[in-house]
């Protein structure tokens, strides 16, 4: 294990465990698999995502609290897998409907709430990967109350659109509502959790992000940049929006990639040079 853990991968995936990420994966799996005729096997798959998190927890690190999310990822979808069990035929259909925007506004409700009692989720995440030094620190709850707010948004974001194709549009599995738009959401949710904390430390030591920086405005919208491109394939595959729009998507998803990587590569070449000055 400790061979593994000195690798690179091994790096990144530590990382990645100790990330917030980690702790919203099971409801992030619930929304996108929710739906009509699913309702069982998404509660089925992120409780057990949920429990092997937990278990993950206690193994890589022993002897630690249970953090907020992690247990409430587990009381959440064990709750509703019990329901799912003794609901009648018709709560049954209401759940398979409604159950991606309940997820989400629960995790709405989570991150807020803990936001209001001063302990950003996120916290139990960061504490992990920073010195305790710094766990008091301005930046560092900061840091942490910016993120949980942006993963609230995000979710918001994924429980309204939910809304409007069940409600308003009554269709349960519309292409936006229930996948392009709040996958989307929890891109930019993901992208930011690892772009926020570098551009508070460049703040803190006096610098400013640079153009094509990996902390620039631009680095941000990269991974959402990349998204563009499947969701304008699917499009044209699935005949869910005008051709002409499928089209836009690809070659605006492209165009915005390139632009952001060869910015960045260039800042990349340019840093040693100044530097060397």
């Amino acid at each position: 294990m400790n061979a593994i853990a000195g690798t690179e991968a091994g790096r990144r995936l530590t990382g990645f465990l100790d990330s917030p990420v980690v702790g919203m994966l099971p409801w992030i799996v619930f929304s996108v698999l929710a739906g009509p005729g699913r309702f069982e096997f998404a509660v089925g798959i992120s409780l057990a995502i949920a429990a092997l998190v937990l278990a993950m927890g206690r193994v890589r690190r022993p002897g630690t609290s249970v953090k907020i999310l992690e247990a409430a990822d587990v009381a959440f979808f064990a709750a509703l897998a019990i329901v799912g069990l003794v609901a009648s035929a018709g709560t049954l259909r209401w759940l398979e409907t409604y159950s991606g925007e309940l997820s989400n506004f629960a995790l709405v409700a989570i991150a807020f709430g803990s936001i209001a009692v001063r302990e950003p989720f996120t916290v139990q995440y960061a504490r992990e990967r920073v010195p305790r030094s710094q766990w008091n620190t301005r930046g560092f709850l900061h840091t942490n109350y910016v993120i949980t707010a942006v993963w609230a948004l995000a979710f918001l974001v994924a429980a309204v659109a939910g809304l409007v194709g069940d409600l308003v549009l009554r269709q349960p599995g519309n292409i936006w509502t229930n996948w392009v738009i709040q996958i989307g959401a929890i891109i930019v949710a993901v992208r930011f959790t690892e772009w926020y904390p570098p551009v508070v430390r460049e703040r803190i030591h006096g610098g400013a992000p640079s153009r094509g920086s990996p902390t620039s405005v631009g680095a941000l919208f990269v991974p959402f940049s990349a998204y563009l491109v499947p969701v304008g394939i699917v499009v044209l595959a699935l005949g869910s929006a005008p051709i002409w729009l499928g089209v836009a998507l690809i070659v605006l998803g492209t165009l915005l990639v390139h632009a952001f990587r060869l910015d960045a590569d260039g800042a990349r070449s340019e840093r040693p040079r100044r530097d060397a000055r």
